[in-house]
């Protein structure tokens, strides 16, 4: 895969030991609640579909995706409005960020995430723009230990995927953004898996910046502040 980094498979390895679900939990909350604005039906919104998908593979209760979608479409008794964002910058040997954001207060968001950069001698790009080294696609990563490498590999290309890499511990299967809701269910209904390490639309790098592992932590430490943020939903990185 095009952008592989040893730095995105160790911090997975750490995510997936340090990752308190209750934060999980709150930021796939945010996602249904944005998505159920479209409507509160699953079959007609693939956009929530694609939301509770994700939900499902995290293990999230089914109450709190109900929540979520009350929240959203306006019937529930805490329902919010929220806004989708993206902020871009650079850091330290030009590595380049994307911070997708959903908030509640602009003023905020807007506050934390220029303070952030500012304290790493970062420069934030143009709002709601994604660098070229990224491409958004669908993404789908399951443990290793489930299942062997000729198993998931037939059902992930029957199922659509584009790609599929062997890492240390998982697979990595990518495949196009809008075939993503069609290839998890089919490699869900395949494999009985109902939770995976990942299932999302993601922005996967086609081009990394390389660093000493000093430099690098450095970067690390400053995607996890990003990521501390209760607006902020995911951040992508082309560390090498």
């Amino acid at each position: 895969m095009a952008g592989h980094s040893k730095w995105a498979n160790i911090k997975h390895r750490k995510g997936a030991q340090d990752a308190k679900r209750g934060k999980i939990f709150q930021k796939l909350s945010k996602e249904i609640s944005v998505a159920a604005t479209r409507g509160a039906d699953i079959n007609s919104n693939p956009a929530l579909r694609l939301a509770v998908s994700k939900a499902r593979s995290a293990s999230m209760p089914k109450s709190n995706i109900e929540k979520a979608i009350a929240k959203g479409s306006g019937s529930g008794k805490d329902a919010v409005q929220y806004t989708e964002l993206t902020y871009s910058g650079t850091v330290s040997k030009g590595v380049q960020i994307l911070v997708v954001c959903l908030t509640d207060n602009l003023n905020r968001l807007t506050a934390n995430i220029g303070s952030m950069f500012r304290r790493a001698n970062g420069a934030l790009g143009k709002q709601n723009s994604v660098p070229y080294v990224f491409e958004r696609k669908g993404l789908i990563e399951i443990d290793s230990s489930l299942i062997t490498e000729d198993d998931i590999t037939m059902i992930a290309l029957d199922a659509g995927a584009s790609d599929i890499v062997v890492e240390d511990k998982y697979y990595s299967i990518t495949c196009e953004p809008e075939d993503f809701v069609e290839v998890l269910d089919k490699i869900r209904s395949a494999t009985n898996f109902e939770e995976f390490l990942s299932a999302e639309i993601s922005y996967i790098a086609n081009s990394t910046v390389e660093m000493d592992d000093e430099e690098a932590q450095k970067v690390l430490d400053f995607i996890e502040r990003l990521e501390s943020d209760d607006d902020v939903q995911n951040v992508y990185h082309n560390l090498g």
